[in-house]
């Protein structure tokens, strides 16, 4: 019997990947490493009429194309605190200060000793709209992976502080996500990816207006600037990845197959950034409730016809169902994340030489 998740397997395949996937190293079904990815195809600029764009397709089909376009929007002001309550701190409590919260700029160093502004941005100045076809835009799935690359994106403030142009103006960007094909795999890593890629290759037109004017821009398309700088003597921040781990027994996989997550006994979606200093960091990690819970369980050995079960009466028969005795072909997995398991999988994707560097230099090169 087929699981419930829709994925072809009999309990017997569950219980057989399950096995490999536990081994040490771990047996994945298409040979690759505990911390290899799978081979796909990327290319950036593939929307002419878009700030910036990107496109990439996995091996097995799952294909998709972010487009971000941006646009001037004029700032609306309003006191910090009203009746002496402080105003909401973003749509998603991230940033320091409210949406519509204009305060004096914050100071930081970089590594180079210069001071840069901070906290100028809000966090409705961006917004992600995720199209996956067969689905609503309110659905679960949009809505959840929208919500994830939002968090992610926001989180360190580094790109909305781009945003900001003067007191009185700011750029807001959309980033439109589709989703060519029906998802064979959990979408999210591919998404962000794609739309990692599609901000690294988003340009905004050069600014020659100065301070708290009314914006005005160089009509000249090749001096526009890049929204994420390119500089070869400094190491610049770049936007958010996301990348999906499993756990099976205390083996840590990357970026499973569906046929993997079908047997993962934890999923975890983590989201890193690379600081100027050339350093990663983590700034968002949420579980994602495993499909293989959903898995139906097989028949207890104390029930198989080749096991002597057709001795048994009918009453026993029930009676073994009801308190399910017997060790069973496939059982789906309960519990948690060990804590020792989630501090390996953090420390294999920042550490220095780790799998975070690796899906970044690799998206470097789609870059160039």
């Amino acid at each position: 019997m087929a699981p419930y998740t829709g994925i072809p397997l009999s309990p017997a395949e569950l219980s057989y990947l399950h096995t490999s996937l536990a081994q040490i190293p771990p047996i994945r079904p298409d040979g690759r490493a505990s911390t290899h990815f799978r081979p796909l195809i990327a290319e950036t600029e593939v929307l002419p009429a878009a700030n910036g764009s990107a496109r990439i397709c996995f091996a097995d089909g799952t294909e998709a194309i972010v487009g971000v376009k941006a646009e001037v929007e004029q700032t609306r002001q309003a006191p910090a605190s009203i009746n002496g309550e402080k105003v909401d701190e973003g749509m998603l409590d991230l940033g320091g200060g409210g949406a519509r919260d204009v305060k004096d700029d914050e100071m930081k160093v970089d590594g180079d000793g210069k001071k840069q502004q901070t906290g100028r941005g809000r966090d409705e100045w961006l917004e992600i709209s995720i199209d996956v076809p067969g689905m609503r835009d309110d659905d679960a799935l949009p809505m959840f992976l929208s919500a994830m690359l939002t968090e992610a994106l926001l989180a360190d403030g580094g790109l909305r502080d781009k945003l900001y142009i003067n007191t009185r103006f700011h750029w807001r960007l959309y980033i439109d996500i589709l989703l060519l094909s029906q998802p064979l795999s959990y979408p999210l890593p591919l998404l962000s990816l794609t739309t990692h890629l599609a901000l690294l290759s988003t340009r905004l037109p050069a600014l020659i207006s100065e301070k708290d004017e009314d914006p005005l821009f160089n009509d000249d398309w090749e001096a526009s600037t890049h929204l994420y700088l390119r500089d070869d003597q400094h190491q610049q921040q770049k936007p958010s990845v996301t990348l999906l781990v499993i756990s099976v027994n205390d083996n840590i996989l990357f970026d499973p197959s569906k046929e993997e997550l079908a047997v993962a006994d934890a999923v975890v979606a983590m989201s890193v950034t690379q600081s100027t200093d050339n350093s990663l960091k983590l700034i968002a990690l949420r579980t994602v409730d495993p499909p293989s819970r959903l898995t139906a369980a097989g028949t207890p050995n104390a029930l198989n016809t080749s096991a002597g079960a057709q001795s048994l009466g009918a009453a026993e028969v029930a009676a073994i169902r009801e308190k399910d005795m017997g060790a069973t072909v496939w059982r789906p997995p309960r519990g948690g994340l060990k804590r020792a398991v989630l501090a390996k999988m953090i420390k294999m994707v920042v550490e220095k030489n780790g799998v975070g560097e690796e899906v970044l230099a690799g998206l470097v090169g789609v870059e160039v």
